[in-house]
């Protein structure tokens, strides 16, 4: 990931998805674009209407990236449980990354379990960034204690 580019490449992957929260799938989808990003493991966007109908609910806040614009908050909810601002999207993207319209990132920490072609991914380190950490993504990561300044 360290030869992964700034500003950051999006890029679309021929890999099945899911995400599991409160003991249900919310989504199982292979339309799956990924954000590659200089320190950070990839971050993968979901098309909205691949989860399940009521699994995602307007969240308050919203953060700024300089490459990708505006972005909002989402709740997952499942049965009676919600994971509090545990996804995001930007809704109106900016210039080389209108890919992400209508896709959504989730933070892997807030699920049960989240897989990318099968493999349990581990979240990236800190409460900040969402990637998602494989087998197939050598570290250290930004968001690990000291990396701030990276």
């Amino acid at each position: 990931m360290w030869s992964y580019p700034r500003p950051p490449r999006v890029e679309r992957v021929d890999q099945r998805v899911t995400i599991e929260f409160a003991g249900s799938t919310v989504v199982d989808t292979t339309d799956v674009v990924r954000v590659l990003e200089t320190s950070h493991p990839p971050v993968y966007y979901l098309p909205i209407a691949a989860f399940v109908p009521g699994s995602l609910v307007d969240a308050a806040g919203s953060s700024f990236c300089e490459f990708k614009g505006a972005a909002r908050y989402l709740d997952v909810v499942s049965g009676g449980a919600v994971a509090s601002r545990a996804a995001w999207n930007y809704p109106a993207p900016a210039r080389g990354f209108e890919v992400l319209d209508d896709r959504v990132a989730v933070y892997a920490g807030s699920m049960d379990r989240c897989t990318v072609a099968a493999e349990v991914v581990v979240p990236q380190p800190g409460g900040f960034y969402g990637g998602w950490v494989t087998s197939w993504v050598a570290g250290p990561f930004k968001g690990i204690p000291g990396s701030m300044g990276w």
